[in-house]
């Protein structure tokens, strides 16, 4: 009985072990391949200080793409947040600043 308790024990502790490994060597993985993405994005979109929305609208439509989580992060065209990777919606540069006003930021 002792015997078999003792080889009970054995097998959990290594399937458990096995199991953390397998996670952790997962999440080592997934860290890498983000990080390779966000080092190969060259223009910074995430909007800091006084945001001037005139100045992102560089060709003047009176629109801007902005995320729908991070209301500082604009650009003048289609992608994804650099933060969050939600794509970034369209919207007039009012909406924009209105949201970005509601927020707490200060817009010109």
């Amino acid at each position: 009985m002792k015997s078999l308790k003792f080889t009970l024990t054995i097998f959990v502790f290594t399937a458990c072990a096995n199991m953390i490994f397998a996670q952790d060597h997962m999440h080592h993985h997934h860290s890498n391949m983000s990080s390779k993405k966000d080092t190969t994005k060259v223009e910074n979109i995430i909007r800091e200080g006084n945001i001037e929305l005139n100045n992102i609208d560089i060709n003047k439509d009176g629109k801007v793409f902005q995320c729908p989580m991070d209301w500082n992060v604009i650009s003048d065209d289609a992608g994804k947040c650099p933060k969050c990777k939600m794509s970034l919606v369209e919207v007039t540069t009012q909406k924009a600043k209105d949201k970005l006003t509601k927020h707490g930021f200060k817009v010109k």
